[in-house]
């Protein structure tokens, strides 16, 4: 019961965390995979890592793009959907690899992971909202 109790506790200090990093989780997840490619080409470590950067940047200037002038609805709900996403995925796999040693319960680990993923993603939406009010008025 204590350790359940402390894996509940830890999951939610683990949230107000994820919570604050949640806006980064895109540029974070494109610049790794895309260091982790140049690098397998043997590229070399610093056009790797410039490679890593100028495609986060990128990837954050076209989802914002794409919130500013969208005039599709859809378009700006899967601009929405491509920033939110990896945010869940990371919420997720944080409290997973936390909590996993510490609840037997399948059951109960999935619906606390996915319940972290959740909050994780509402933190990247309002974050990414926020982001709004820096947009230029037309």
């Amino acid at each position: 019961m204590i350790l359940i109790l402390l894996a509940v506790m830890l999951t939610a200090a683990l949230c107000v965390i994820a919570w604050y990093l949640a806006t980064w989780a895109l540029p974070v997840m494109v610049a790794v995979e895309t260091f982790r490619f140049i690098h397998a080409t043997e590229a070399g470590f610093l056009l790797s890592v410039l490679a890593a950067a100028t495609a986060a940047l990128l990837s954050v200037g076209l989802v914002l793009l794409a919130l500013f002038k969208a005039r599709n609805p859809i378009l700006g709900l899967l601009a929405r959907a491509v920033f939110v996403i990896p945010a869940m995925i990371a919420g997720y796999a944080v409290v997973h690899g936390v909590t996993h040693t510490a609840i037997e319960s399948a059951i109960a680990l999935k619906l606390l992971c996915g319940t972290a993923g959740l909050i994780t993603g509402i933190a990247a939406l309002i974050n990414l909202n926020g982001f709004g009010e820096l947009a230029p008025q037309a």
